[in-house]
């Protein structure tokens, strides 16, 4: 098997194992067991769990990465908001498994090197979606906008009704959001 497609299995299987036992409670011995490998045959990719778990985020990350470079570089508009939140609903949903895992492991990934990394993106992205001479009401909006789109790929899967529909949904709310601070 390839380098590449190996580095991604073990970053898979590590990702399911972490979000069946959570982080701390899960071993490399586990993780070169279920893939059937020797513990040195997984250290030579990588050496710790936090090593597989920062390949994890900046390979899922890395859509987020992109939108945030590419809007930076846009005019500062209610369009270019709308696009930021239609393409990070869409870096959000195919990035599902790793925030799911950060959602419910926070302790533990507020202690890692990723979590500050991410924390750094959030605050960069909530900013590309709001102006400095907003009122507060309407930054709470923006930001509000950002977390709504959070909210709708990790909870909406408890509600019933088609996922399409359902994505689609929260969408419309994250945009009327950001529309009603910029009319205010």
């Amino acid at each position: 098997m390839a380098r590449g497609n190996t580095r991604q299995r073990i970053q898979d299987v590590a990702l399911e194992l972490f979000a069946e036992q959570g982080y701390e409670k899960t071993s490399l011995r586990e993780i070169a067991e279920r893939l059937d490998v020797t513990k040195a045959a997984l250290y030579y990719h990588f050496k710790t769990k936090e090593d597989i778990l920062i390949g994890i985020f900046q390979d899922l990350t890395r859509p987020m990465d992109e939108l945030i470079e590419w809007a930076g570089t846009q005019p500062r508009t209610l369009e270019t908001k709308q696009e930021i939140l239609r393409r990070y609903q869409r870096a959000l949903l195919a990035a599902t498994p790793l925030f799911r895992f950060m959602q419910e492991n926070q302790a533990t990934v507020s202690q890692l090197s990723i979590g500050l990394t991410f924390k750094e993106r959030m605050i960069t992205l909530t900013g590309l979606v709001q102006e400095p001479d907003f009122t507060t009401t309407d930054k709470v909006r923006s930001i509000s906008a950002i977390f709504t789109l959070h909210a709708g790929t990790f909870f909406m899967q408890n509600v019933e009704g088609d996922p399409e529909e359902k994505q689609e949904a929260v969408l419309e709310v994250a945009l009327d959001l950001i529309g009603q601070a910029h009319r205010a």
